[in-house]
């Protein structure tokens, strides 16, 4: 869980920038126009993962902000304390909700976050661009590929897709089709419980 005290310093603008108004459908742009809208969200849940047909891959991701209005109720007594005064991390109405699909992909790993390589920076001898959705042209994911399968028709690319529940690291020829698909409706009660800050 993640935790950011009531009383920190928040920039409010900042935090209301990125709960935009519902987006219904916005297609794939060629001008990477829907990337940026994703790199530019501050945190994304995974919220689905598939493969409608062999060896294609989709994923549904949904922006997350920190909830000024929310309460957080921890699951476990232990962390009463701490998160007395904390604010949930969630998907609230005028999340987007975007969906990004590879037509054809040769290999892809879901992480646990807290086990996963998600620094900001990156290791020292990886090369990214991007915050939420990366593009790798060095990295530790490539080389264990370049070790251990064989056989690519073309270069692989490295993508990775920075979620607060899980890290998607995925090896595929071109990259995704990207799109903001309909924006969050009220989250299930069975749904996942929010991080905290």
């Amino acid at each position: 869980m993640f935790f950011m005290p009531r009383h920190k310093k928040v920039d409010h603008a900042y935090e209301s920038a990125l709960v935009c108004s519902a987006v219904r459908y916005a297609p794939f742009m060629k001008d990477g126009t829907t990337l940026e809208k994703l790199n530019a969200v501050k945190y994304v849940f995974l919220r689905h993962l598939s493969e409608p047909r062999d060896n294609s891959l989709r994923l549904i991701v949904e922006e997350a902000v920190v909830n000024h209005s929310g309460v957080v109720h921890p699951s476990l007594t232990e962390l009463a304390e701490i998160s007395k005064d904390a604010l949930p991390i969630e998907s609230i109405k005028g999340c987007k909700t975007f969906e990004l699909y590879w037509k054809h992909c040769a290999a892809y790993l879901v992480t646990e976050e807290l086990v996963g390589s998600n620094a900001v920076e990156g290791y020292e001898d990886e090369v990214f661009s991007g915050k939420i959705f990366r593009v790798y042209t060095t990295s530790h994911f490539l080389d264990h590929l370049a070790r251990d399968t064989g056989g690519h028709v073309e270069p692989l690319q490295h993508y990775k897709l920075i979620c607060l529940n899980h890290l998607i690291d995925i090896a595929a020829y071109a990259p995704p089709e990207i799109q903001v698909i309909e924006a969050h409706s009220e989250r299930e009660s069975d749904g996942p419980p929010p991080y905290i800050t």
